[in-house]
């Protein structure tokens, strides 16, 4: 048998995946199945509940939480010297 024609019968024996992949169906499709898999997980990690983006939401949150406390201490601090005077100025009476 001529070397084109070996060539040629192995060509045609070969699937499609086989010639362009070099992989078998079987190993073709668990590696399908593997990038499907890790791109699903990657999609929750960026969108889900866990995403980066509910992250910075409650960071930005932090911030608001943190700045509104010293509001209060401030507010607080001026009504205890308030309560202070007042209590000051009925004991002098």
């Amino acid at each position: 048998m001529p070397k084109e024609e070996l060539s040629h019968v192995l060509d045609s024996e070969q699937s499609f995946i086989q010639r362009y992949f070099g992989l078998s169906l079987f190993k073709f499709l668990v590696f399908i199945i593997i990038i499907v898999s890790f791109s699903v997980y990657v999609g929750f990690l960026l969108y889900g509940d866990s995403s980066v983006e509910v992250l910075f939401q409650l960071q930005d949150y932090e911030n608001y939480l943190h700045t509104e406390i010293q509001h209060l201490k401030r507010e607080n601090a001026q009504l205890q010297r308030e309560y202070f005077e007042l209590k000051e100025i009925s004991v002098q009476e």
